[in-house]
C-alpha cells in the first residue's frame, strides 16, 4: 500500500503547469505503476499499439525493483518534476 506523500506527489504531478518531456511521462508512469502493482506481469500491446508499448516497457524495465523501492523513487523524481515544472 503506498503512502499519503505518494498520493500527494501523484497528484501534483498532475496539476503542473507545463507538460514534462515524453520520457519524463513514461518514467512517472513505470514508477507509478511498479510502485502500486509491482512486477509487470501483462502481455506486450500489439504491434500497432505504441502508445501502449512505450508505456509497458517503461514499467517493464523496472521489474525486480521492490514497491517500496519504487515508491522512493517516484516520490524523489515528482519532486524534481514539481520543482522543474511549476
Amino acid at each position: 500500500m503506498v503512502s499519503e506523500l505518494f498520493n500527494e506527489k501523484a497528484a501534483a504531478v498532475k496539476q503542473l503547469k507545463q507538460r514534462p518531456t515524453d520520457d519524463e511521462l513514461l518514467e512517472l508512469y513505470g514508477l507509478f505503476k511498479q510502485a502500486t502493482v509491482g512486477d509487470n506481469t501483462t502481455e506486450r500491446p500489439g504491434v500497432f499499439d505504441f502508445k501502449g508499448k512505450y508505456k509497458w516497457d517503461a514499467w517493464k524495465k523496472l521489474e525486480g525493483l521492490s514497491q517500496e523501492e519504487a515508491e522512493k523513487k517516484y516520490i524523489e523524481f515528482a519532486d524534481k518534476l514539481i520543482e522543474k515544472y511549476n
